[in-house]
């Protein structure tokens, strides 16, 4: 989360995944959620849009995918975890450790784009949405970074 200060109470939230294959290109897929702060607005993520980022990302990459939760509570919902089974065919989901953030390469990317957006001044939440967009594209295209991220956990991808 990036504080800033100012009038509004809208947010920005950022739903990502780091994709990683032997011997293919890393990839980076994220969403984007703006709350403008207007009652009865959703305020974040739902289970749908967990779901969707899951279809594009499989439907990106022509592959089976493995995906790799974190504990945050959206992501332990019976909707999600019904659709893992209903598309088990192309879909494994493995839950990660508690408290193990360290273990997450997706939160390297957290770290990059809160460092890129450090010296950003945003005026109101659309400037805000903007940076946020121009700085996780700059890491999209620089597979480099994400393979780094992966690197940073200790953890191995082996091809089978």
């Amino acid at each position: 989360m990036v504080r800033v200060r100012g009038r509004g109470q809208g947010r920005v939230n950022v739903a990502g995944v780091s994709c990683y294959c032997p011997g293919c290109r890393s990839h980076l897929f994220y969403k984007l959620h703006v709350h403008h702060g207007r009652k009865g607005e959703p305020k974040s993520f739902a289970w749908t849009d967990y779901r969707d980022l899951i279809v594009v990302t499989h439907q990106q990459l022509g592959t089976p995918v493995v995906w790799c939760w974190d504990n945050l509570n959206r992501h332990l919902v019976r909707e999600l975890t019904d659709f893992a089974e209903e598309n088990k065919g192309w879909l494994r989901v493995f839950q990660m450790p508690s408290y193990a953030p360290e273990l997450n390469p997706q939160e390297g990317i957290w770290s990059l784009l809160k460092r890129g957006i450090a010296n950003f001044v945003a005026t109101n939440l659309t400037g805000l949405e903007r940076i946020v967009k121009r700085k996780l594209k700059k890491i999209q295209y620089r597979p480099e970074l994400i393979d780094g991220c992966l690197a940073e956990t200790g953890l191995v991808i082996e091809a089978q």
